[in-house]
This record gives C-alpha cells, sequence and structure tokens, in this order.
C-alpha cells in the first residue's frame, strides 16, 4: 500500500457520482463475501480499509464498467497489484503464458487468452489511472501482452494442425521457430505503442516451400485456414470476453488478396505496385509473432521499396490525401472538443504520426538513423539532423503523450476502440474527473491547447507542400490520344487503354449533365489520377471502368461526386471493386446513385443489425413522411439501402453467406411488418376495422427459412380469423368481411410491388395459397387448415416446412403457428409420400430444367434437391420427432442427425453441400443475376471467376469446378437413396400389380 503517496496528490483521479462508487463497493463487499476464508480476503479488506487503494477503486466503480467487471473477477490480480506494486504483478501475469494448458482444446486455448488478457488489462490500467506507469511502460505493457497472446494462439494452431496430420513443424518443441508464417506487426503494435483498446494490425506473410505442408491443397489453402484460427482464437468474442481484436487489412490489395499472403507474391507487390501510403505503414512493422527470422529478412529485403535515397515529395501529397480522407469519413475537420476525435481529428494523434512518418520517408532513405518505428524516437531522430526544431518536437511529444492518456482514459470505460470525447459537457465533466482534473473547463482548456499546437505544427509542414509530379502523361484533350497517355493508361492496368481514353475525352467535352459546368470537369481533372489508378488496381480494369461509365452518364450533376471521390479514396477503391466484380450491383447502384452516400457510412462493413433494430430503422424514418406515398418510398429506399449494402459485404467477404442471408430475410421481416401497419392505417381511414378480427403473413419460401439472397422475391401466403356474428367493418364505406380482407390483400400487395419513383419493394409470389393462382388471395385461417387437412398436395406441405408467420396480435401468430405445425405433424402414407416427392422433381427438371451445371439451384445434385430430401424427411419423421421440424434446410439436416435418424456421415455431408452451393450460388446472383447459365459464365469477366472462387474458399477456379461435381454427385446420391431409388421400385411394384389385375 505503500504505492500510494499519503496524502494523495489533488491530481489523483475521482469518482464522478459518489452513488456509483458506492454500488461499485456494495458488489465488492459482495464478491469477497464468495471467497474461501484465508489470507487473500483479509488482505482485500485491509485494501478496501486504506485511503489510496480505496480511492483507486472507488474511481474505478464510478467511470469504468469494464474494469469494475476486472476487479470483481479478479480480486488476486489487485492483491498482487498492492502488495507487490505494478512490475512485479504484470510479470506475474506474463508469467502464465508458460503455465500448462487447463485443456488443449480451442475452447479452453480462448478462455486462457482471454482471462490473461483481463489479469493484464486490469494491471495495466491500474498503473495508468494511479500514474504508477509512464505512457512507454503502458503501451509497452500493452504490447508484450498482445506479443506473448499471440504466441500463445499461434503456438496452439501450428501444433493442432501438425496434430491432424496436415503440417510438418521444423521443430515441435517450439513450433513458432523456422514455421515459414510470420504476422509482421504493423501500426501501434509495430511501434510498441498500443493503446488500451486497441486492434492489432498484422500483415501475414508465408513461404510455400517453407510451410511444411501435407494437406492436399497446398501450403496456400493452408495458410488460410492457420490464419483463420489464430484471429478467432485471439478475437472471437465468448462469455469470457475476447483476447485482441485484429485487422488484416494493411495487407497488400486486401480486397483480392487472401488473408495470408505468400512471400514470393508480397515481394512483387511492393517492388511494383506498393504505394507512398503503404512506405508509411511499413516504417512500424517488424515481425511480431512467428518466424521472426523470415520476417527480419522479408523486410530488409523490401527496404528499397521503403527507404528511397532521392527526396519524394510526392510522399507529403500522398499522406496528406490520406488525412484528409479521414477528417472526411471519421469527422474532425475542424478542432473541438464534445464528440472530438482525438486519434483522427484535426489536432490530433494521426497528425503527430503523420508529421513524424513523411519526414522519415522523405530523408530516412539516406538517413538511416532516422528510421526508427517509435513516434517519439523519430521526432527527436528529425531534431538532431535538423529537419524539426527542438522546441516543435518536444511540444509535439508533450501533446502525444497527453492525447494517448485522454484516449486510454476513454477506452477503458467500457473496453471499447474509440477515440472521440464525449458528445455533451456531463460527459467532458466525468472524463475530467476520471483525468484527476478539478473540471470540464481544465479539461477544455488543456485539450485546446495541445490539439491547437499539434494542428498548427501539422499545417506549417503539409499545407504549403508543392504539388506532385506526375506518375505519367495523361492528356485527354485533343481527337486522338498521345502516345504516352496509352502508356500511362497501359501500365495502369487497361487492356483497352484507347477506349479509356475515348471515354475520359467524352467526359471533358461535357456530354453528359454530370460534366457539363466548368466547376465539374475542373474538379474531374483533380480527381482523374486518383480514380484511373484505383480500376487500375481493380480485378477488371476495363469492365470496372465501363460499368463506372454507365453510371457517370446516369448522374443529373457531378460536382458533389467527384469531390466526394477525392476526399475519400477508399470509397473509390470500393466502387472499382463493385463495377468490376459484381455488374448486377452495379446496374443497381446506376440507377440509385445516392446509395454511394452509405458507403460512407462509418458502419456500412460493420455487421449487419437485426430483425428488431431495422424495425427501429425503418420506424424512424418513417415518422418524417408526410404522406403514404411518401412512407412507401421511404420503406424502398431503407430497403434497398440495406440489400444493397448486403450485396457489398458478400462481394468482399464480409460475414458468411449464411449470416447475410438471415440478414436479407430480417429486412424482408421488417419491411413487411412496418407496410401492414402503414397499409392498415391508410385502408382503415376509409374503410374502418373489422373489431376482433386478426390478419397474418404466412411466410414461404427462401424468406420462411431464412435463406434469402440479393435476388430472392417473397413466397406470401395471407390468412384472417373473424369473431363469430361479424357482419364487416365500421369504417364511412364499410365492407362485409370477405370483401374487406380480399381488398386489404390487394392494397399490401400492391404497395410492396407496385413501382414509385424509389422502384418495387420486392416482387411477390402467391402461388403456393391455396389451390394456388386459381384461389382467393386470402382465406380463413380454418379454410386454410381444411384445404390443407383435406386437399392439400404432397408438395405444398413440403412447402409448408418452411413456413414462418409475420403480423397479427401475438397471440394470434402463435395460434396460426400452431396450426402450422399440426398441418405437418400430420401422418404421410409412406409410399404415397416418396412418389409424390420424386413426380414434383421429375415435372420441376420437365417444366424448370437447369440452365447447365452452373444452376447449382436447378441441377442434379443442386440446392433444390438438397431442399427436397430435406422436406422429405421432415414429412416423413416430424409426426415423431417435432424438433426436426427446423425451416432452414442446413439446420434440418442438423436435427436429423441429433435425432438419429440420418447417418452422422452422411447428415454433414449434406450440411456441408448445403453450405457450398448457397455460397456458390450468393456469388454469382449478386454477380450474374437470378440465373447463371453456362454462356453468361463463358463471357464473364475474370474477376467474376476470381471472386467466386474466393467466396468458396477454393484454391483455383479448376480446384471449384472439380469441387461442385463432386459435391453434387454426392447429393444425387443420397436422393437417389432415399427418394429416386425407392419411389421407382414402388412405381414398378404397383405397375406389375396393375398389370397382373388386367
Amino acid at each position: 500500500m505503500s504505492l500510494f503517496p499519503d496524502p494523495l496528490p489533488p491530481s489523483f483521479p475521482r469518482p464522478y457520482l459518489e452513488d456509483d462508487a458506492a454500488l461499485g463497493f456494495q458488489r465488492w463487499e459482495e464478491r469477497l463475501a464468495t471467497l474461501e476464508e484465508g489470507p487473500l480476503p483479509r488482505y482485500l479488506e485491509q485494501i478496501t480499509a486504506a485511503e489510496g487503494p480505496r480511492r483507486l477503486l472507488s474511481v474505478i466503480f464510478s467511470h469504468s464498467s469494464f474494469l469494475t467487471d476486472c476487479v470483481l473477477k479478479e480480486p488476486e490480480t489487485l492483491a498482487a497489484l498492492v502488495e507487490k506494486g505494478p512490475d512485479s504483478a504484470f510479470k506475474d501475469v506474463l508469467a502464465l503464458l508458460n503455465e500448462p494448458p487447463d485443456g488443449a482444446d480451442k475452447k479452453a486455448m480462448m478462455r486462457r487468452i482471454r482471462q490473461i488478457r483481463r489479469k493484464a488489462a486490469l494491471v495495466i490500467a491500474l498503473a495508468d489511472v494511479a500514474d504508477l506507469w509512464s505512457l512507454e511502460q503502458v503501451t509497452g505493457g500493452l504490447t508484450d501482452l498482445a506479443v506473448g497472446l499471440m504466441e500463445l494462439a499461434l503456438s496452439h494452431v501450428l501444433l493442432e494442425f501438425a496434430a491432424r496430420s496436415q503440417l510438418t513443424l521444423a521443430n515441435p518443441e517450439r513450433p513458432l521457430e523456422e514455421c515459414g508464417y510470420v504476422a509482421l506487426g504493423m501500426g501501434k503494435l509495430g511501434a510498441r505503442e498500443l493503446n488500451f483498446s486497441s486492434d492489432i494490425d498484422l500483415i501475414v506473410i508465408f513461404d510455400p516451400e517453407k510451410l511444411g505442408s501435407q494437406s492436399k491443397h497446398g501450403p496456400m489453402e493452408l495458410a488460410q485456414r492457420i490464419t483463420r484460427e489464430f484471429v478467432a482464437l485471439l478475437s472471437e468474442r465468448t462469455p469470457d470476453g475476447y483476447g485482441f481484436r485484429v485487422d488484416l487489412r494493411l495487407r497488400p490489395d486486401p480486397a483480392a488478396t487472401p488473408l495470408a499472403v505468400g512471400l514470393h507474391a508480397a515481394l512483387i507487390y511492393y517492388e511494383s505496385m506498393g504505394q507512398n501510403w503503404e512506405r508509411a505503414a511499413m516504417i512500424k512493422a517488424r515481425p511480431a509473432v512467428g518466424d521472426l527470422a523470415m520476417g527480419r529478412a522479408f523486410l530488409k529485403e523490401i527496404r528499397p521499396f521503403m527507404w528511397r535515397r532521392s527526396l519524394d515529395f510526392l510522399a507529403i501529397q500522398d499522406i496528406h490525401a490520406i488525412k484528409g480522407q479521414i477528417h472526411a469519413t471519421k469527422g474532425g475537420s475542424q478542432v473541438a472538443i464534445e464528440g472530438h476525435n482525438i486519434k483522427l481529428g484535426r489536432g490530433g494523434i494521426r497528425e503527430i504520426e503523420f508529421f513524424a512518418q513523411t519526414q522519415q520517408l522523405i530523408w530516412g532513405g539516406r538517413e538511416p538513423t532516422l528510421r526508427s518505428n517509435r513516434t517519439k524516437e523519430a521526432l527527436m531522430a528529425l531534431v538532431r539532423h535538423g529537419f524539426v526544431k527542438e522546441e516543435t518536437a518536444r511540444e509535439l511529444c508533450e501533446s502525444y503523450d497527453y492525447l494517448r492518456r485522454v484516449e486510454h482514459r476513454l477506452q477503458m470505460v467500457a473496453d471499447q476502440q474509440t477515440h472521440s470525447l464525449p458528445a455533451d459537457s456531463e460527459g467532458i465533466e466525468r472524463l475530467a474527473a476520471f483525468l484527476g482534473l478539478p473540471d470540464g473547463a481544465t479539461l477544455r482548456e488543456e485539450l485546446l491547447l495541445h490539439l491547437h499546437r499539434v494542428e498548427d505544427h501539422y499545417a506549417e509542414l503539409f499545407e504549403d507542400s508543392p504539388a506532385p509530379s506526375d506518375s505519367g502523361s495523361l492528356v485527354f484533350t485533343g481527337a486522338s490520344a498521345e502516345p504516352d497517355t496509352i502508356e500511362t493508361l497501359t501500365k495502369l492496368g487497361f487492356g483497352d487503354p484507347e477506349r479509356v481514353f475515348d471515354l475520359v475525352s467524352s467526359w471533358h467535352h461535357g456530354r453528359y449533365r454530370a460534366t457539363r459546368s466548368t466547376t465539374a470537369r475542373e474538379a474531374l481533372t483533380l480527381l482523374m489520377p486518383t480514380l484511373l489508378k484505383a480500376f487500375g488496381r481493380s480485378a477488371d480494369p476495363d469492365s470496372a471502368f465501363s460499368a463506372f461509365h454507365k453510371f457517370l452518364a446516369g448522374l443529373p450533376a457531378g460536382v458533389q461526386l467527384f469531390t466526394m471521390l477525392q476526399a475519400n479514396p477508399q470509397l473509390l477503391d470500393l466502387l472499382a471493386s463493385v463495377m468490376g466484380s459484381a455488374p448486377a450491383l452495379a446496374q443497381h447502384l446506376a440507377r440509385r446513385p445516392a446509395l454511394i452516400d452509405s458507403m460512407l457510412s462509418p458502419d456500412f462493413f460493420q455487421p449487419m443489425p437485426k430483425r428488431d433494430e431495422l424495425r427501429a430503422e425503418m420506424v424512424e424514418q418513417l415518422a418524417s413522411a408526410r404522406g403514404y406515398e411518401e412512407e412507401l418510398d421511404i420503406l424502398r429506399r431503407v430497403v434497398h439501402d440495406r440489400r444493397f449494402q448486403a450485396g457489398v459485404q458478400l462481394l468482399q467477404g464480409l460475414g458468411s453467406e449464411a449470416t447475410l442471408a438471415r440478414r436479407l430475410s430480417d429486412i424482408a421481416d421488417a419491411a413487411l411488418g412496418c407496410l401492414v401497419e402503414r397499409v392498415s392505417a391508410e385502408f382503415a381511414r376509409r374503410h374502418g376495422k373489422i373489431e376482433g378480427a386478426d390478419f397474418a403473413i404466412i411466410e414461404l419460401g427462401k424468406l420462411g427459412s431464412r435463406e434469402m439472397t440479393t435476388t430472392s422475391d417473397l413466397d406470401l401466403v395471407f390468412v384472417y380469423e373473424l369473431p363469430e356474428g361479424t357482419i364487416g367493418s365500421d369504417g364511412p364505406k364499410p365492407l362485409d368481411p370477405v370483401t374487406y380482407f380480399t381488398r386489404f390483400s390487394q392494397r399490401l400487395i400492391n404497395a410492396i410491388t407496385a413501382p414509385t419513383a424509389e422502384g418495387t419493394l420486392y416482387s411477390i409470389d402467391m402461388r403456393l395459397r391455396p389451390a394456388g393462382n386459381a384461389g382467393p388471395i386470402v382465406t380463413t385461417l380454418a379454410g386454410f387448415e381444411r384445404y390443407h387437412r383435406e386437399e392439400a398436395w404432397t408438395w405444398e406441405h413440403m412447402a409448408l416446412t418452411r413456413a414462418r408467420v409475420l403480423s397479427g396480435h401475438e397471440d394470434f401468430r402463435q395460434h396460426v403457428a400452431d396450426h402450422l405445425r399440426m398441418i405437418l405433424l400430420q401422418a404421410h402414407e409412406p409410399e404415397k409420400l416418396v412418389v409424390d416427392v420424386l413426380e414434383m422433381r421429375e415435372r420441376l427438371e420437365r417444366e424448370k430444367p437447369a440452365s447447365g451445371p452452373w444452376d447449382v439451384k436447378m441441377r442434379q445434385g443442386g440446392l433444390l434437391d438438397c431442399e427436397f430430401l430435406a422436406q422429405y424427411w421432415q414429412l416423413s419423421f416430424g409426426p415423431g420427432h417435432p424438433e426436426i421440424l427446423e425451416g432452414d434446410t442446413e439446420l434440418v439436416f442438423v436435427a436429423l442427425e441429433k435425432a438419429g435418424l440420418v447417418d452422422e456421415d452422411e447428415a454433414e455431408q449434406l450440411t456441408g453441400a448445403v453450405r457450398f452451393l448457397r455460397r456458390f450460388q450468393g456469388y454469382l446472383r449478386l454477380t450474374l443475376g437470378e440465373a447463371a447459365s453456362d454462356a453468361d459464365m463463358a463471357g464473364a469477366p475474370d474477376a467474376i471467376r476470381v471472386g467466386l472462387t474466393r467466396a468458396c474458399d477454393a484454391l483455383d477456379f479448376a480446384w471449384l469446378q472439380d469441387t461442385l461435381e463432386e459435391v453434387a454427385l454426392q447429393v444425387s446420391e443420397s436422393f437417389e437413396r432415399h427418394i429416386a431409388g425407392p419411389a421407382r421400385k414402388i412405381i414398378k411394384e404397383q405397375k406389375s400389380l396393375e398389370e397382373s389385375k388386367g
């Protein structure tokens, strides 16, 4: 307890609300009561009574929910900190990395990683808050922790693969040595400057010749699998939290390259394609975990790329452009306090880092002593060589320390990777207390001092920097292209540079509305080099550029777009990716250019919200509508934006196809729910309501099973129920019940399908209603049940296995769901069932034959066969095993295996087939539309083949084709064994019996 001065200084942090602190101490006392009697609880009680530790605990309880949780879960760590001091306590935590694991499986390792991280985070945070450690000790401790956990995780993964006989290790006792796989620490990890809740930026590189792969797929696929498991061990959230979030996006061309990059490919990339911002990023690179010798050799090899002897003023402009981009996407274009981003905003931490890095790029080629990867060390080295004034460096270092300290307090609150100051004055006051300042006014004054100081030094360095030299001749005036321009375009990656020249020339001639103004053409001229480089980097530059031309030709104006793209190069790269790889998305974007704005949203690439959140979003936006028609337009905009977002995420490989399918289904659910409410209100104004009546939508098909793709329509059935004695509605123009619900259903269908200024919402298929197209569009629940009990065909019962209920009061929804379940639990005559299923499959094969092997839905062994198998087994076994009545085909096979109704190997085979075929279908529909024929694939750009290969985790396109055929064969064999074979046998026996009777 001698760690704390007596009395505590005025600068010691203080609780903001005593009630919060009191509640924390109440929970602390309850926690102490759970400990076994002994020295530990007695010592902890002494700690609680001592002024220094008690004040520290009150600060933690008042300010940080995360640290409060750590204290309650790790009281022995708190005791060690107070008893031994932070240095010794932290050393003890790191020593846990070398202890034998509690278990050898993945779950045990994940639990161990997260427990060690929690203990270490508690020691580091308390040492920081109590001012027991310097900034360098805090960031160094966080870095040591990250490296230790990475070593633990990667060693576990390598040993696991070795145990599966997929990997040969050079030294099993020390698996990381000479393993041919290294993760380079980038950013703050590389510089040993991690913040409290930092992501760790990695570039994973492997040497195919050293990575001892025994897998049939080779070292490339092995490296990707190792990387995925390595990242999952660190990043996945579990009940114990997470270890470290991992960001792999600093690797070369992350949209097009795998998670782990081959050594030779990486060298070629940096030697031939690396850009100045990547040179800046590589300043901080160092081998972090794995084959460290290989990592050092790689960095030595690319040293000529990083450190050029000639003065490179183009680097200044490039880095400055990146800074402008951060302002545009993250906020902070002006120095402010409330809500200001102290990392990326004006006067923030990033400006200090860029201040050092850009000058390192310019001068470091000739002065090796300037190449430090630590920010403050780099600044002082620049002083020693006369490139920066000593006073400037001293002030920047002071501001760096101050802003990093504030950053850590912000992140300690809830263990979030945040850099934004509180958005209100109360939050500023609370933060001031956490920092040990007397009040919010003092914090504002100090922050403004540092932010303005950094901004001034940064502006002095960059705002008068010279214009960059051209990367090549790009002249788009005159009747024909100059040879130098053609050469430059060819070098940029275009296969038909003359066509590119013609298109750009047409823009400059103002042939389209977007480029008719002088301002627009001037903005376009400034943007052109960046635009051409972006499209040149895409998978198919010519196709992407043609799609962008069509997009531009349809715009009413261009100045805003060109300015936006100039400020946001990452958006331009995304546009190039979309337009080069996904024509269907490109066409949608051309119809709705306003979607570009949504791509700038910080959460555009985050996991999409679930149904209730989507519903709340729609309701919030609908609140601004001035009438029914505007409500329809707003709903369409929200749905289109979200569907486009899902498509882009699928294209970029963010999230699994199954997850995105569920989110697409949630979008439709939320939209239909909102629409029923709006149509009901609009309909009631004229016709009133029917008291006690209720209405529900039964969702079928891919919507019902939550397997929607970006092109799916909606399979719907409408049902209603009336109280006895109901005569009609109570509005100004009353209607009898049948007419009322028929017209209401028609109005609802029109609201979904009618084109407005924002297009249609969805296409609808109602052929699954009783009696199909010949039946009424809405029926009573009793009539629906009677039809399915007495008249329905087997295929209609098959369709009901995917049914879900939407709309209506909760009791009625459950009532409908119970009726659906009763229908599915009806026993079916086994011989008739299997024959009916086969006949339906053969009928579909005649009426809707597969367009070829790429039609993975209709082809033999495709998704339809998987669905028919699942539905057949549900109708066969459902009466005795209601637990198998899942909607999602993949989950049906899992349930069948758990129930012991299907062989484990076959169930796993079918589950894998569904997953593979969905990914295949999802990507093709995203890129080529609803049905991809052989002709479509023959003429598809290489980018689509590459993207499809990547989406399916295939080694190459040929391997993908072989896998598709293998999967289709496996599914066909199951279909033949369980349905086609038995059904044909029955048909043959029945035919023989009839002939014998004849």
